[in-house]
């Protein structure tokens, strides 16, 4: 089974609640590759995040240890079809799009309570002690450890010797990296080496791995 601990986003698409954020798409990118999954995160609890839940169920991916937060509203991102008009006088009201973020004390008792897993992937926002918690749950269950940073996570800190580092891009608007991510997890879930199970993700998505300079 793969745990992937990050708080999901909906993304509005023609009027609809889906999935969207690294943590929601790389997780149903899994399920679709065979795995078992289980996200730790936190989102709201309103309707919207009803929503998510179901698309989230109904993609095969597990929510038992997603926190439902009454204080925060569900992160949802806006419909890409919709153009906004700079130049708009009276704009739509704002509305946040990150992912919540998780306490290290919730996650251990997320970890905790999922049990047999092989692979734990940590998408951001990583926090260095939420990080600490992951990576030792990780090592107590001889699984494969996964850390996605981007640029606001340059104050983490070291990373284990024995993770698998990947850098978020600026922007995933068509999930590409989010799937590759999910299959990458799918991968080393199934048995294989780490570098095998990157090569057959990159495959798999349609890439090529750049070759080393000399």
């Amino acid at each position: 089974m793969i745990v992937i601990v990050g708080s999901p986003v909906g993304r509005l698409v023609d009027g609809r609640v889906e999935t969207g954020g690294i943590a929601a798409c790389a997780a149903e990118a899994a399920a679709r590759a065979g795995a078992g999954v289980q996200v730790v995160g936190r989102i709201g609890d309103d309707p919207d995040a009803d929503r998510l839940l179901l698309t989230l169920a109904t993609g095969g991916v597990g929510h038992v240890a997603i926190l439902r937060d009454p204080a925060r509203a569900t992160p949802i991102e806006p419909d890409p079809a919709l153009d906004v008009d700079p130049d708009d006088d009276d704009p739509a009201p704002a509305t946040a799009t990150s992912p919540l973020e998780l306490d290290a004390a919730d996650v251990e008792l997320g970890l905790r309570y999922l049990t047999d897993y092989r692979v734990v992937v940590l998408v951001p926002p990583v926090r260095s002690e939420v990080l600490a918690v992951v990576a030792d749950a990780a090592r107590w269950a001889a699984a494969h450890l996964v850390v996605v940073t981007d640029a606001a996570d340059a104050s983490i800190g070291s990373l284990p010797a024995d993770a698998i580092v990947l850098e978020a891009p600026d922007a995933d608007p068509d999930g590409a990296f989010a799937t590759l991510l999910g299959r990458l997890a799918a991968a080393l879930d199934g048995g294989a080496d780490p570098a095998a199970a990157f090569r057959n993700a990159v495959s798999e998505a349609g890439w090529a791995v750049a070759a080393p300079e000399t």
